[in-house]
């Protein structure tokens, strides 16, 4: 599993995100709509987790590990609408 829940209170995304996991981190953001999403470990996200991400718009921990995901997906994840 690539979603887990730290003790500091955050969603760590870690690794590959598969697209089972927009499930599950879609659940943790709804039980815990405060804590942010940490992606530092992150190096790809299915665009499952991605569409979840860009939802629910969390505070996002980063930048994630994957430049790829830097350059081209946090800037949409955290521009202003």
């Amino acid at each position: 599993m690539t979603v887990r829940i730290t003790a500091s209170g955050t969603i760590a995304l870690e690794g590959t995100c598969p697209s089972e996991d927009a499930e599950v981190l879609l659940q943790e953001m709804l039980a815990n709509p405060q804590w942010p999403v940490d992606w530092r470990a992150c190096e790809s996200v299915h665009a499952a987790v991605f569409q979840v991400l860009l939802a629910a718009k969390p505070t996002l921990l980063g930048p994630p590990a994957d430049p790829r995901l830097e350059n081209w997906v946090h800037p949409l994840l955290t521009r202003i609408p």
